[in-house]
């Protein structure tokens, strides 16, 4: 599992917005994205080996 940037409390809100505009999908990703994600990982039994980007296709520069 390779998160992107993930909104949290630890950083201000005006740092999520800028970071927001930098970002391919012009939003930053929550705790539910890579909650999904883990779900995802649990049930895809044939899947090994792989490195899943939650990023929002930060990685791919989409």
């Amino acid at each position: 599992m390779s998160p992107g940037v993930i909104k949290t409390p630890m950083h201000a809100p005006k740092t999520h917005q800028a970071w927001a505009g930098l970002h391919p999908m012009k939003r930053l990703g929550d705790i539910a994205d890579i909650a999904q994600a883990v779900m995802y990982r649990g049930d895809a039994g044939f899947v090994t080996g792989e490195i899943l980007h939650v990023d929002g296709g930060q990685v791919a520069g989409a």
